[in-house]
């Protein structure tokens, strides 16, 4: 059941974190703050880095085990913040502070209620992984302690995001494409040469007008945009190169790869993927989670936006207190109401699972 101790004590952990630095690769100080708050409830914990993960006292390995996983790095503040960004300023009900919205409130909430649950016989076990470099999709994060070789295997996921407490079964993959296309060198003021801008502005029609067959319900349809373009040095010379960039947002339909085997068929270019490490999720229909949230009256949705759920192999859901627009804004904020709902929310799915 929910206590008020909860919540005071969540308040008390995002304040202790917005008031230390903690941007990607730089996040040893929200760290050891985590660390102690596990510490001082007799929680043991372990490192990876910068990332700090439990598992609850009574951990069975012939369980299924659930992640619950939120991140504690943040981006830079920009030059528009009104109020201190390292610091818990509370006004009107609102506790403001970079990273206070994406994802501290998230991540209170969560290791609030695996410390409730800490100590229960449960049908299920439960490991806690508050994570580094979310923001920058790093190796660092996630990633690095899924692979750490004394980490729980895992049979899914819930992850804390700002969703208004929504939960989203499937979220957009990321993909970004550097192309080259190339024409010949020629002079600007002759019929000379290949110009390789006519040839991208070709590629880029192309791309503008082609849609994937494919289009899930739940994330809609495949969306490449062309989002950089650099060509030539002096006016009078016909450029032989072209450099643009694609930003692939895919849905569960297709893989990353497969976009780029189409899109190769598509363009003159030649495409060279950043990564295909960002694939897409859902949520397998019929899992419990997902009757679990219908009991709730909880609404779902596909997501757009990326996090670390793109590094699972394994199956998860986002979900967590504020709203996805308040991020990584000037005065970013969390409700303190928002707070007690995202425990409550947690704390009422986990319960619907035993």
């Amino acid at each position: 059941m929910y206590t008020e101790q909860q919540f005071l004590d969540a308040k008390v952990l995002l304040a202790q974190l917005l008031a230390c630095s903690s941007f990607s690769r730089e996040e040893q100080g929200t760290a050891a703050i985590i660390q102690d708050f596990l510490r001082a409830r007799n929680i043991p914990s372990h490192t990876v880095g910068h990332n700090v993960w439990a598992k609850n006292l009574l951990f069975d390995a012939a369980k299924p085990t659930i992640l619950l996983n939120s991140h504690h790095d943040t981006v830079k503040p920009n030059a528009s913040w009104s109020y201190e960004p390292f610091a818990a300023t509370i006004q009107d009900g609102k506790m403001f502070g970079l990273g206070s919205n994406d994802a501290g409130a998230s991540l209170v909430c969560l290791i609030s209620v695996f410390c409730a649950f800490f100590d229960r016989e449960l049908p299920f076990n439960l490991v806690l992984a508050a994570t580094a470099e979310e923001e920058i999709s790093g190796s660092g994060g996630i990633e690095s302690v899924l692979k750490s070789a004394d980490f729980p295997v895992i049979s899914w996921a819930i992850v804390g995001e700002p969703t208004d407490c929504q939960l989203a079964i499937a979220e957009k993959g990321l993909m970004v494409i550097d192309a080259e296309v190339r024409g010949v060198a020629g002079h600007a003021a002759r019929n000379e040469g290949v110009n390789a801008i006519y040839l991208a502005l070709e590629d880029i029609s192309k791309i503008k007008a082609f849609e994937f067959p494919e289009v899930s319900q739940v994330l809609g349809p495949v969306k490449c945009t062309v989002s950089v373009i650099n060509a030539g040095k002096q006016h009078n010379v016909v450029p032989d190169v072209c450099h643009y960039t694609i930003d692939c947002r895919v849905n569960e339909c297709y893989s990353l790869e497969q976009v780029l085997e189409i899109l190769r068929g598509l363009v003159q270019a030649e495409l060279t993927p950043r990564s295909t490490r960002l694939q897409s999720s859902k949520i397998p229909d019929g899992h419990p989670v997902l009757a679990a949230a219908a009991t709730l009256g909880m609404p779902t949705f596909g997501s757009p936006t990326l996090s670390d759920q793109a590094l699972m192999s394994f199956p998860s859901v986002k979900i967590g207190p504020g709203h996805s627009g308040r991020s990584h804004t000037a005065d970013e904020f969390i409700y303190l109401e928002e707070l007690k709902q995202g425990i409550q929310t947690y704390q009422n799915l986990l319960s619907h699972l035993i």
